[in-house]
């Protein structure tokens, strides 16, 4: 099997991206009664963070509920254009700088590791039309190194949260398993729930954990790499289902095609 070309995990990761970027996107919009005046994360509350006085007068300006809301559809008009056109040094420079907005605006983060990995990939993506203005897009070789940066940071985040399970006693008897499903969205497991199985839960905690420890072979060819990410999409598909948190799913779908382009390659 055959790597993907280079333009076309460019293009796949632009397309997925903006599906991600316009989801994320949509979900501020629908929370604008939140974060408006008087709403739980009303801005007059969380600029009480930035201990700047010029720096929060700025953003101040900037997260004016009417100004937000303008950089909201303009970013959800950017998705889309990315989606359909595939993106241009301007363009993503105006979405990572807004995004850069958007952690300030909640003190970081919103969502966790989705809101990482986003940033990843956006990172990558900007390393890729930025560095092909600076070489005359000539060689491609800023796009390969924006596809290496997603790809070794996706990689090692998988890596790095199975090494740490390894090192916690609950995930290697599989009782975190079990907990964590027990503060799912509908609520605790069934008392004959399989999961309350002591065996089966160390089962399947073990096999995530070995998944994800194993998870930099997904780079030996592209055969192991669409074999690890159809495993990763199940997982987090999973977790979407249990947890609700459907940002994860196609946060790290964005990296796929950066890893399955990386596969069996040489890295330089």
């Amino acid at each position: 099997m055959s790597n993907l070309s280079l333009d076309s995990a460019l293009r796949l990761t632009e397309a997925l991206f903006g599906w991600s970027l316009g989801i994320q996107t949509l979900e501020y919009l629908r929370m604008r009664a939140a974060t408006g005046p008087q709403g739980l994360w009303d801005w007059s509350i969380l600029r009480h963070d930035i201990p700047q006085p010029g720096l929060r007068r700025v953003l101040d300006a900037l997260y004016t509920p009417t100004l937000h809301q303008c950089h909201l559809l303009l970013r959800l008009v950017a998705a889309l254009w990315l989606i359909v056109n595939g993106g241009t040094p301007a363009l993503m420079l105006f979405l990572f700088l807004g995004n850069l907005l958007i952690l300030l605006r909640w003190r970081g983060a919103f969502n966790g590791g989705s809101d990482f990995m986003t940033l990843v990939v956006l990172t990558g993506l900007l390393i890729a039309h930025l560095g092909s203005v600076a070489e005359n897009g000539t060689t491609g070789t800023a796009v390969r190194a924006g596809l290496w940066y997603i790809t070794l940071q996706a990689v090692t985040s998988y890596f790095v949260s199975g090494w740490v399970k390894i090192f916690r006693p609950e995930w290697r008897s599989g009782r975190a398993m079990t907990i964590f499903l027990n503060g799912a969205i509908y609520g605790p497991l069934p008392a004959n729930h399989p999961l309350r199985r002591p065996w089966l839960a160390c089962l399947g905690s073990w096999a995530f954990i070995l998944w994800e420890c194993a998870f930099p072979f997904a780079l030996v060819n592209p055969a192991h790499a669409l074999v690890f990410c159809l495993i990763a999409a199940c997982f987090h598909g999973l977790v979407f289902a249990f947890f609700g948190l459907n940002r994860f799913v196609w946060a790290w779908m964005c990296s796929f095609p950066a890893i399955v382009w990386a596969a069996g390659q040489p890295f330089h």
